[in-house]
């Protein structure tokens, strides 16, 4: 397994605008960063009209990463989204 980081230097970024709670992420994850499930009242609630509808569509699911701080940046998850809804970025 080819990791580019650390763990702790990168951590995943989740739009939930796009994020459609498939669990590509989490079934590819060496990881396991992610975890699908019903998505917090905040998040949906900051979310458009429009990604609201979506996001009811799909069953109101969105990925989630509560063990960020074991992500090595290998950018499977990345490669891995069907809605291009997963970033790798820096954390601070």
């Amino acid at each position: 397994m080819e990791c580019k980081q650390e763990p702790g230097e990168f951590a995943p970024v989740v739009d939930r605008s796009k994020c459609e709670g498939k669990s590509d992420c989490a079934r590819v994850c060496p990881f396991d960063v992610f975890e699908v499930r019903r998505i917090d009242d905040a998040d949906y609630d900051a979310l458009s009209f429009f990604s609201r509808l979506k996001v009811r569509a799909h069953g109101m699911k969105s990925a989630y990463t509560p063990r960020a701080d074991a992500c090595r940046s290998c950018g499977k998850c990345v490669e891995a989204c069907p809605e291009k809804a997963i970033k790798i970025a820096r954390r601070v």
